[in-house]
């Protein structure tokens, strides 16, 4: 899950992987792609070729237009010529961090057309689930729908949003917002409901789950019902909020939340797997079956 530190509602005890021994003041590094071993450039395609197969059954168009455009097959991409083609496409760069970084540094980098990419790579045991966001989710995950102009806007916008939220102590509220419609979105298309979030098109077991289920819910997307919507990091999501459209995301986020967050404060939250009766229910799910 890459919220950079956005994740309020779950931390690990765990220690921080990356070397942040080299970071800049801005906690950017220098990939060091010559770095990468023959084995890394090998795992990277074997998690290339497993998502890639999943995609034109579960991912959004817009996704796969996406990847399709960037250097990304061979082995870990160069940042500098991944950011060659991304800045044509919507004016966005790439910059290389350690790992998780601070929330003020995150919105300063997104404010600013540049997105942070971790470095390292995960080990071949770490295929299916690793606890922070290496080289391949980021990547994989996050880059292809940087290339469409309007979610590339909305990242931005989102970015912005986030220096504002610090002002008002209202960061978790607007990381329901990342963690729902950046790390696990749906999208409603012609041909169905397709994944675009990163979370789970950079895993295979989700990318599939997301779509195939009968266990999540899967309701139309409004702005202050995901704000107000507690969620999971140790499972799959038990709700996936769909959108109509890009423009859709984009609209409902332009506007001042000052007035949102003061109306949030009185306002209860909502469990992971709540379904309420304004919702727009695409899928009202069974609910995860676990052993006893």
């Amino acid at each position: 899950m890459s919220t950079e530190g956005l994740n309020t509602e779950g931390k690990t005890d765990t220690p921080l992987r990356g070397d942040y021994s080299r970071m800049r003041e801005d906690y950017t590094i220098d990939q060091g792609w010559e770095s990468y071993t023959e084995a890394e450039h090998a795992l990277w395609r074997q998690l290339f070729t497993r998502q890639s197969k999943l995609l034109q059954r579960y991912a959004a168009p817009e996704f796969i237009a996406g990847i399709g455009k960037l250097d990304a097959v061979d082995g870990v991409p160069h940042f500098g010529r991944a950011s060659e083609i991304l800045s044509k496409a919507t004016g966005w760069t790439l910059v290389a961090v350690p790992g998780l970084i601070p929330e003020d540094v995150f919105f300063t980098h997104l404010s600013e057309r540049r997105f942070p990419v971790t470095n390292w790579l995960r080990k071949p045991e770490e295929m299916d689930y690793l606890v922070e966001p290496d080289v391949f989710h980021d990547f994989f995950g996050h880059v292809p729908l940087l290339m469409h102009p309007v979610f590339a806007d909305y990242m931005q916008a989102y970015g912005k949003g986030g220096l504002r939220a610090m002002k008002f102590g209202t960061l978790e509220n607007l990381a329901r917002l990342y963690w729902y419609m950046v790390e696990f979105g749906l999208i409603n298309t012609k041909d169905g409901i397709r994944a675009y979030g990163a979370g789970m098109l950079s895993s295979a077991g989700e990318s599939q789950y997301c779509i195939d289920s009968d266990e999540p819910n899967r309701i139309g997307f409004d702005l202050e019902r995901v704000m107000r919507t507690r969620y999971r990091i140790d499972d799959y999501q038990a709700t996936y909020f769909v959108l109509d459209s890009y423009e859709q995301l984009f609209d409902a986020t332009s506007q001042d939340f000052a007035p949102i967050y003061e109306r949030l404060k009185a306002l209860p939250e909502f469990a992971p797997d709540e379904v309420l009766p304004t919702d727009k229910v695409f899928t009202r799910g069974k609910g995860r079956q676990r052993a006893a």
